[in-house]
């Protein structure tokens, strides 16, 4: 057995025994992940499934009267900022706390970011919420993520499996959020939804504090410290920004329709930043320096596939509240519940591709193939949407909706949970952390860049926007199938 001291915990060596098959034949402290992670994804996907009707809706049906593209910018600003994000929980990870603490101060950061959309009103509720929760969300979502990857050796065939069962997790939690959050903002109010949201990031806080000596010293130390002569600078530079956040906004350089785009352009710089960061230390080595290389395509398709994909809580939400037919024996179901329909596929079918992985083994398709796959699977997905298209308000079937979420689903299966094992592979050791925080941040351009595209979408003439989408997403796919065997070699190694 290793410790978290020991400098290749990541790369060479688990800390934790690799007979150790405690929780569906992986690692038990995995069970202790998979909860948090699952009660942080209850919170969030019950927040975000009522989000942009708090935003849209007028005041006398309990939201804020915001229009429609705004709203769709903000929600996709926010989705972006959350795993914008993981570069600070990533940072201070690596640098200062180590991943184990990083994620426990991040849940409570959270837990109060709920509580603040439930309590306070109006705009400034929108404003403090929306801040810690995405803050808190980046920080605990890079390293929870890289405490599993440091649950297995580089060479360990159960990574691939062990990620998709908590993936799993994380969409349990994404299946029950929006059905109670929109239940509760059906019958009761939106911040009776918020204040539910919050009630599960305590449960989730409550349950990971138990469990935590299960961990053993997983996450424990910062990989890379920041020698304490430094930290005076990087305060100010935390400070610096800050300010200079508050001066844009009261100037109206930086406004709530304009955010998501704004949202795009940071990710971009930073992503770049981050990239070249990796590829000019001189504390990585010639074959990690490879590998970061191949990860900058696998980057842009992860980022394309994201912009569709989370679609859902911005133009596909829209869909269902206008457009879908929700009536059910005279009753007409919340439109938050559609952002359950994903997750209840993932539920259904994680556990058959982590089966499918396993199986085939050496055998399955190589990483760059899968993003391919997912790219032109998602394009497909939207392809689907033309034929229910130019209908009349609630015409489109839920039938026809949740067989379009399906391709989603079987494209986020073939990329998120694959992308988050191929990040902790690739990953230098003293970035290791980081790593995964710059995969987040394909998922923070993908998801800004939903909240862009949605503006584009009109629900008066359809079909030109999912044909546009469509297959440009195709496109993409194809890049990357004809880019994987030169992304293969570059890989080092790693499948």
């Amino acid at each position: 057995m290793t410790t978290p001291a020991d400098d290749d915990v990541s790369l060479t060596k688990a800390p934790v025994e690799e007979n150790d098959r405690g929780f569906f034949g992986q690692p038990f402290a995995l069970a202790n992940l998979f909860g948090v992670e699952m009660w942080e994804r209850f919170s969030f996907y019950g927040m975000q499934g009522i989000l942009l009707y708090y935003l849209y809706y007028s005041v006398t049906e309990g939201g804020l009267d915001i229009d429609r593209a705004t709203a769709t910018s903000i929600v996709g600003a926010y989705g972006g900022t959350v795993y914008l994000s993981t570069i600070i929980g990533g940072w201070i990870a690596d640098r200062v706390l180590g991943s184990e603490r990083t994620l426990f101060y991040s849940a409570v950061l959270i837990m109060f970011g709920h509580i603040a959309l439930a309590v306070l009103p109006g705009v400034v509720g929108v404003g403090v919420g929306l801040v810690l929760v995405a803050v808190g969300s980046g920080g605990l979502k890079a390293n929870a993520t890289s405490m599993v990857g440091e649950l297995y050796s580089e060479h360990d065939e159960r990574r691939d499996a062990g990620f998709s069962i908590f993936y799993m997790g994380i969409n349990i939690g994404g299946f029950v959020g929006p059905l109670l959050t929109g239940v509760a903002q059906d019958k009761i109010g939106f911040h009776a939804g918020f204040g539910l949201a919050a009630i599960g990031m305590a449960l989730g806080l409550t349950q990971y504090t138990v469990f935590r000596r299960h961990l053993h010293g997983v996450g424990a130390t910062a990989p890379n410290p920041l020698p304490p002569a430094e930290r005076p600078r990087w305060i100010a530079v935390a400070v610096g920004g800050l300010i200079l956040i508050a001066v844009l906004s009261i100037t109206g350089v930086i406004t709530a329709a304009s955010l998501s785009d704004i949202v795009v352009g940071v990710t971009i710089v930073a992503a770049v930043v981050y990239f070249a960061v990796m590829l000019s230390s001189k504390r990585i080595t010639a074959v990690e320096r490879s590998r970061v290389i191949s990860f900058i395509p696998m980057f842009i398709a992860s980022a394309a596939f994201w912009s569709l994909f989370q679609q859902q809580f911005t133009m596909i939400a829209e869909y269902a509240d206008k457009r879908l037919n929700r009536d059910v024996f005279g009753w007409e179901f919340p439109a938050a519940w559609v952002q359950s329909i994903n997750p209840v596929f993932i539920i259904i079918f994680a556990g058959i591709f982590a089966a499918m992985w396993t199986k085939l083994g050496s055998r399955q398709p190589t990483t760059p193939l899968k993003f391919a796959a997912a790219n032109a699977v998602m394009g497909v997905a939207f392809l689907c949407f033309i034929p229910i298209s130019g209908g009349g308000p609630n015409s489109a079937p839920v039938i026809a909706l949740a067989g379009i979420l399906l391709l989603f689903t079987f494209a986020e299966l073939l990329l998120s949970p694959v992308g988050l094992s191929l990040a902790t592979k690739l990953a230098p050791k003293v970035f290791h952390t980081q790593m995964v925080a710059l995969f987040f941040l394909s998922v923070a351009l993908g998801s800004a860049m939903a909240g862009t595209l949605a503006g584009y979408y009109d629900e008066a003439n359809e079909k030109p926007y999912f044909i546009a989408i469509g297959g440009a997403s195709i496109a993409v796919g194809v890049v990357v199938a004809v880019l994987s065997p030169w992304i293969k070699k570059m890989m080092a190694g790693v499948r």
